[in-house]
């Protein structure tokens, strides 16, 4: 079994900082992309960023040149860093790993728990 771990969030004023950390442990092979989505109230969740076990990565337009993502493939824990935020940032921001359980087997999607980010006055 895979577990996702999330720390890093609060509440914090309007272009403050924060950075959000996710740890996967468990049994598992490898772990190929890594990302971050959000979910404000009664909206869809979505994508916020991901890196591939390669490095690559991808960002929302809505927080390009804010946010920035990376991670440690020696403790499996992927990183969010996010500057200048904003009010309509504030959501719950949830982890996912895609993980492979052998060398065989195709990858699942694991989730984390979530992580409140609160951006206010």
């Amino acid at each position: 079994q895979v577990q996702l771990v999330e720390s890093g969030g609060g509440l914090v004023q309007p272009g403050g900082s924060l950075r959000l950390s996710c740890a996967a442990s468990g049994s598992f092979f490898s772990i190929n992309a890594m990302g971050w989505y959000r979910q404000a109230p009664g909206k869809q969740r979505e994508l916020v960023a991901l890196i591939t076990s390669g490095g690559s990565t991808n960002y929302a337009d809505s927080v390009k040149g804010r946010f920035t993502i990376s991670r440690d493939s020696n403790t499996n824990t992927v990183y969010l860093q996010m500057n200048s935020l904003k009010p309509e940032d504030t959501a719950v921001y949830y982890c996912n790993a895609d993980v492979s359980p052998s060398k065989w087997s195709r990858a699942y999607r694991y989730w984390g728990q979530g992580t409140q980010v609160t951006v206010s006055s």
